[in-house]
Order: C-alpha cells, then sequence, then structure tokens
C-alpha cells in the first residue's frame, strides 16, 4: 500500500473547500474507496483526513479501549466525536466543515501533509511554527529517534 508522503501548500477558498493535491488523490482512487473522514487531531491544532478503511481502523483500536480511562474519554470526545464522512468534488476539492475549520484554524493558506496512512491539514502559519528546528530539544529527539531506529 502506498504510503502519503510529501508537503504541499493550498489556499482554503471563501465557501472553506480546499484542493487536495492530485499525487493524495491518486493514491486515494486508486487504493480505497471514495469515503473519508476528517476529524481533529488529538493534540494538534490541524486536522486528519482518514481514508475510510484506515479511519476503521483506528475505530476498532478505540474500541478495544477502557473507556473509564480519562485519556481515552479526551480521544474519543476530541477526535471521534468530531469526525464527518466527507468526500471530493469533481475538482479535486474537500468541503471542510466550518466547526473543524474553527478548531485548527484553517483559514488562508494551508499546509497539507502525507502522514503514511493519513493526510493533516494545517494552517501554514500553525505549521511553520510546530516545524521550527528551534522550538525543540534537539538533541533529546534525535537520540529518542534513535533509540526507534530513525
Amino acid at each position: 500500500m502506498p504510503a502519503f508522503s510529501g508537503k504541499h501548500y493550498y489556499t482554503v477558498d471563501e465557501k472553506g473547500r480546499l484542493m487536495i493535491p492530485a499525487p493524495f488523490r491518486e493514491i486515494l482512487s486508486a487504493h480505497y474507496n471514495s469515503r473519508l473522514y476528517i476529524t481533529n487531531a488529538a493534540f494538534d491544532r490541524c486536522l486528519h483526513l482518514y481514508p475510510y478503511e484506515e479511519w476503521l481502523k483506528l475505530e476498532e483500536k478505540v474500541r478495544t479501549l477502557p473507556k473509564m480511562l480519562e485519556e481515552v474519554r479526551f480521544f474519543m470526545r476530541r477526535v471521534v466525536a468530531s469526525a464527518q464522512e466527507c468526500s471530493f468534488d469533481k475538482q479535486g476539492r474537500l468541503l471542510i466543515p466550518a466547526a473543524q475549520r474553527e478548531d485548527a484554524g484553517i483559514h488562508g493558506e494551508t499546509v497539507i501533509v502525507g502522514q503514511i496512512e493519513k493526510i493533516e491539514i494545517w494552517n501554514r502559519e500553525e505549521w511553520d511554527s510546530i516545524c521550527d528546528l528551534g522550538s525543540i530539544d534537539r538533541k533529546t529527539v534525535e537520540e529518542r529517534l534513535a533509540a526507534y531506529g530513525l
């Protein structure tokens, strides 16, 4: 299964529509059905776009978790509760629901990022700030990633 990778810059139009990059649409049409789910990210101020099949895998994981745990309830309230089925129009645009645009600060310039099994949609300023090398402890991050073999 091909992975979503790469970074693309687009602008959300006044109706809340966003062009999804052609390479991502090609993967979706070749390897998934046309159903998609868009949801808030659990901890970042961005949106996640899942092919239906990948969303089902996530749902199955969540079903097995103990619902009395605070972190599971948080995840369900933040991610599962905000999830909505969506699809592209004939021009390859995705209509992002207004509540999700507001929650993630999606307006104007955006960054669409492949994340292997899902796609992230970021406000450009938010993306630039989280990717700033000055915002992390590089030595610690490098050591932790090395421990994972990366």
